[in-house]
């Protein structure tokens, strides 16, 4: 494997995948570098059925795998190593990773977000043992259990959805007194026998012996609190983007990458695309629709570099 490369797109979530379909279909010798699995987030979905042309059901493990197949079929390469650094320097990007250094003409970083903790007493000790992050893969743990979902947003209300095909006892609680997910479905997880909802209220902390045992919940307006019985919490509560290689000149006060609507940030040469830019709507779609932007865009730019840019 060569380690000159005109584009590497770190990240393989579904903005890198796409980014590295359009930049290999646009004829660039295009990596995508990824530490995990390929699919990023999009490997916690269950069942799509807001993508557009895509009529589940169909997981997103099938979805990230098909995305990858159509990049390879175009040409796209895939290394799997974590990338330590990215500098410029002389027109061009050094990119070290655990399997050696690379070097690219351009670079999209598509290395989307992590979970947000609670930060509440319990969670760091009963991680693994009832306090999860990602229903489809420990939901199935819990089976007619008491489970306790925290958050109010997309996310949220999507795992919490999942959960209630798995145990009927499921308590969501959320400190606004409304959901922010979109309304048809913030409707339908109000509209769910299994699922008893209680805005203004946060989880203060979480106990148990060996495993989760009980929550206290804290009313956000009276401060009162009282416990709960519960095997299980579910934690969706936002997104911390993974920005560590960014430099400081591209982020904004939140941490998120700050781009055009080309997906170009202030450093010539360096895209971004997906959940670790500043974006008013994180969803698949969106993820995708910016990768593509961010392969045609960094395609423009190296036909600029090469003389070639179309006049």
């Amino acid at each position: 494997m060569t380690s000159e490369y005109d584009l590497v797109v770190i990240g393989g979530g579904a903005a890198g995948l796409a980014a590295a379909q359009y930049g290999a279909r646009a004829s660039l010798r295009t990596l995508v570098v990824e530490e995990l699995a390929a699919g990023g987030q999009a490997l916690l979905i269950d069942g799509l059925e807001n993508y557009p042309g895509v009529q589940g059901p169909l997981s997103g493990y099938e979805f990230a795998q098909t995305m990858r197949a159509q990049a390879e079929s175009f040409g796209a390469e895939f290394l799997s190593a974590s990338v330590s650094s990215l500098r410029r320097e002389k027109g061009r990007f050094e990119i070290g990773t655990t399997e050696g250094d690379l070097r690219a003409l351009a670079v999209i970083l598509a290395t989307g977000a992590k979970h947000r903790h609670l930060g509440v007493p319990g969670e760091e000790e009963f991680a693994g043992r009832g306090v999860s992050y990602c229903a489809t893969c420990d939901g199935p743990f819990f089976k007619g259990k008491r489970i306790v979902v925290v958050g109010g947003g997309d996310a949220a209300c999507d795992e919490a959805m999942y959960l209630a095909k798995l145990s009927d006892r499921i308590l969501m609680v959320h400190r606004k007194d409304r959901f922010r997910a979109q309304r048809a479905l913030a409707e339908r997880v109000l509209a769910n026998p299994h699922i008893e909802t209680r805005f203004n209220t946060v989880v203060a902390e979480i106990r148990g012996d060996k495993k989760v045992g009980s929550v206290v919940l804290e009313r956000v307006d009276t401060k009162e609190r009282a416990e709960e019985a519960a095997e299980a919490v579910f934690v969706f509560v936002g997104s911390i983007p993974q920005t560590a290689l960014a430099p400081a000149e591209v982020k904004d006060e939140a941490g998120s990458i700050r781009t055009d609507e080309r997906m170009a940030t202030s450093v010539p040469g360096l895209f971004a695309a997906g959940d670790v830019r500043v974006t008013p709507f994180r969803q698949l779609v969106t993820s995708c629709s910016d990768g593509a932007i961010a392969a045609h865009s960094a395609s423009q730019y190296i036909d600029e570099l090469r003389g070639k840019a179309y006049a």
